[in-house]
């Protein structure tokens, strides 16, 4: 048979969209056809002796390395993929079948461009990924994170930050923003001021680090000239612009290109949907669960931190208490000066209250003028006397309202978790009877849930008699 038609074959192989390589057992092009120059932007000749691994995206090169191991091992690839950065520093997906020849040592591959169908992918994937991470995330710092967790699968986002702008106010704030090491001194001044730019401008930004400085224009920031190394994207709602993602490329990673660009405009919109949807519940959950008052936890949320604590105290078999708090004078002021006064004095009692005790712990409001605090993993009724007695003095210090001095007299009762009660009923009904016997024995005090067991009386401050009953633990 006359093989001399398909020895001719040969001259025609540059015609071929994908890119055939040949690689020697230390992994340098030896031979590449001219398809690569499409695939790769590099010539042939400028790619013969250069080594594989460096021209893959560093993300891949572990998982190409071990590939590369088992094709010399024998193992015939047909379907592997993986990432290359191309001359112009942008990213492209391959496609590869290769396999190694004994005989000539060496590892002969076809490549294939799959950049366009990976993109769409990825945009599709990330589309559903943030539509579902609205639902998923618990609140807007966990729904940011997810954000940045689904960007960085579509390019390097290794510095990455999510600013708001709030048109009313004309404030910019950076709620999420995350520096890798590498960038760990990156100019916090000129980051902001890029953000501005993205925001002002309602549209997207590629620009390099001369242009923050002055020394070149967007025009002058080509691959060729310049490390294009910032990325920015505005959020736009109908309402208008409500803020931008911005990103920084690592020293390690390739520089964002015009894809990459196009590519988080895709998304853009539907992840300023997802923000303003989670800003949304976010408010609607505040409205349900916390007090607009004093913006102190409700009961309802107090409830669902109690069984919370409850669990926690079963399986670990520890301690929490509860702190029932009532202001004795609270009727007086309003009467006197107006429910306005009234409700300041409310929201600095608040705010006092949150001093005295640890992040940890939950002080919540049941309505009127009745605090209720519950202090997590206190392994004895001393310390929670101690955080009462803390309570009680920051009470007693006057409040400067309408112009002059206001006191109150708070009256506190605690109930000690398994003591005096082993539910929530059993505990707040202690808590509150200890609290109306510190009342009716004149206020200003302290009582200890009582079940029967002697009274023990101990002077906490100068002033203050404070009565314990059941105080078996400090015994």
């Amino acid at each position: 048979m006359n093989n001399d038609g398909y020895t001719s074959l040969s001259h025609f192989i540059d015609l071929l969209l994908d890119a055939i390589c040949v690689v020697d057992k230390t992994g340098r092009f030896e031979f590449v056809s001219a398809g690569a120059e499409r695939i790769f932007g590099y010539t042939p000749e400028e790619m013969i002796g250069m080594q594989m691994l460096d021209l893959v995206l560093p993300e891949d090169r572990e998982r190409t390395l071990a590939t590369a191991q088992e094709i010399m091992a024998g193992r015939f690839k047909v379907d592997f993929e993986n990432r290359y950065v191309r001359k112009d520093g942008s990213v492209v997906d391959i496609l590869w079948s290769a396999r190694w020849s004994e005989a000539y040592q060496q590892r002969v591959a076809v490549a294939r461009d799959i950049t366009k169908s990976k993109n769409a992918e990825r945009r599709q994937s990330a589309l559903y990924e943030i539509s579902e991470a609205v639902h998923v995330a618990e609140d807007l710092l966990a729904l940011y994170s997810r954000l940045h967790q689904i960007m960085a699968k579509l390019l390097p986002a290794a510095n990455f930050a999510i600013a708001l702008y709030d048109q009313d106010l004309n404030e910019l704030s950076f709620p999420y923003r995350v520096f890798s090491e590498e960038n760990a001194d990156v100019d916090i001044a000129s980051f902001s001021v890029f953000t501005e730019q993205v925001i002002h401008s309602a549209e997207s930004l590629l620009l390099c680090p001369l242009t923050l400085s002055g020394k070149a224009s967007a025009a002058e920031c080509e691959p060729d000239s310049c490390n294009m190394s910032w990325l920015g994207v505005p959020l736009k709602l109908q309402k208008g612009v409500i803020g931008a993602l911005v990103m920084h490329s690592d020293p390690r990673s390739a520089s964002y290109a015009q894809q990459d660009r196009e590519l988080v405009e895709f998304v853009s919109t539907q992840i300023a949907f997802a923000i303003e949807r989670r800003q949304m519940l976010a408010r609607l959950e505040h409205i349900a669960l916390y007090d607009q008052l004093t913006h102190l936890p409700n009961r309802e949320l107090f409830y669902d931190r109690f069984q919370k604590a409850l669990t926690r105290a079963h399986r670990e078999s520890s301690y929490f208490s509860l702190l029932y708090l009532d202001l004795d004078k609270f009727k007086w002021v309003n009467d006197t000066y107006g429910h306005n006064v009234g409700d300041l004095l409310l929201q600095i009692t608040a705010q006092r209250i949150l001093s005295c005790v640890r992040e940890s712990d939950t002080v919540a409001r049941f309505g009127g003028d009745e605090f209720v605090i519950l202090l997590e993993r206190v392994d004895s009724a001393q310390n929670t006397l101690l955080v009462a007695q803390k309570v009680l003095q920051m009470l007693n210090q006057p409040f400067e309202l309408a112009d002059q001095q206001i006191h109150i007299l708070p009256s506190i009762g605690i109930a000690l978790y398994p003591e005096h009660g082993l539910d929530e009923k059993q505990l707040l009904s202690c808590a509150d009877a200890a609290m109306y016997k510190a009342k009716k024995s004149g206020g200003n005090r302290i009582e200890m849930g009582y079940q029967g067991l002697r009274t023990v009386q101990v002077q906490s401050l100068p002033h203050l008699e404070v009565q314990l009953m059941d105080a078996k633990k400090m015994m």
